[in-house]
């Protein structure tokens, strides 16, 4: 999963994008190296990021969406994924032909927005569940936990029986622990090291792309300069069961999925 981030104040890429020809170009490029999912987000969630509310996001979502739809006729496999918490930009996406939601906010019953689980039961599209704990301004205060694999699992269990309450079927369904969302470091790192352990339900989605964790093991202060740390993360993620992993690096990633999968797959490279 390729991340487009439509933003001024994304965490490592804001401002990059600021035309729809520069998405476009992005895009390409990402799915020459490898991209089978596109996500595209107009709302930065990084810690203190201000909320531009649904008007604003769709003002700079729908002219890339639109311009996608006609990259999308020379590569009809690509997926489009929008990430969003907002129920009206989700329905409004999906009218314009996105494939996916992508909700930081799935699996926060407190924040969810009411109308979006109805919404994705309509739609029968795919819906990714991720566990974060209160919003941009106070997630940092509420990585509080005892044993935050456990307490992962169980909030994201929540939010599952919640999802098919609503009539969303199991197979729509895709967790993501939401590392960096309410999770101090070493917490990112026990759920990375006990993946395995998230398991067993829906396919499992891991986007450590950039996250300040990586640059306080690595010491390195620069977003962009934690690609190989994000490497190895990605690495480990898939050989633990993760399906799907997003990332802003498409290129060198793909290449380090690709090897970790083959690792993991003696009888496929037998000979």
């Amino acid at each position: 999963m390729g991340v487009l981030n439509l933003t001024p104040d994304s965490f490592s890429d804001g401002g990059r994008l600021f035309t729809t020809e520069a998405v476009v170009r992005q895009a390409r490029r990402m799915l020459a190296q490898g991209a089978a999912v596109l996500d595209l987000g107009a709302q930065s969630t990084r810690p203190g990021a201000e909320e531009v509310g649904p008007d604003r996001e769709l003002g700079r979502l729908l002219p890339a969406l639109r311009a996608l739809q006609n990259l999308r006729r020379e590569h009809p496999q690509v997926l489009v994924s929008i990430d969003t918490f907002h129920a009206a930009v989700a329905e409004a996406a999906l009218a314009e032909g996105a494939d996916w939601i992508n909700d930081v906010r799935g699996g926060n019953p407190q924040l969810r927005d009411p109308a979006m689980l109805p919404l994705i039961a309509r739609a029968g599209c795919p819906y990714v569940l991720m566990h974060s704990r209160g919003t941009s301004q106070t997630m940092d205060s509420l990585a509080v936990y005892g044993d935050v694999v456990a307490e992962v699992r169980a909030e994201l269990l929540t939010a599952t029986t919640a999802a098919l309450d609503a009539g969303v079927h199991m197979a729509q369904l895709i967790w993501d622990v939401g590392l960096g969302f309410a999770k101090t470091t070493a917490q990112n790192l026990a759920l990375l090291r006990r993946l395995p352990q998230l398991g067993g339900g829906p396919p499992l989605l891991v986007g450590p792309s950039r996250k300040r964790f990586i640059g306080a093991v690595l010491n390195e202060p620069r977003p962009r300069a934690r690609l190989w740390g994000t490497a190895a993360v990605c690495a480990v993620a898939v050989h633990s069961g993760a399906r799907i992993v997003r990332v802003h690096d498409v290129g060198p990633i793909a290449q380090t999925v690709r090897m970790a999968a083959a690792l993991d797959d003696p009888q496929r490279w037998a000979n």
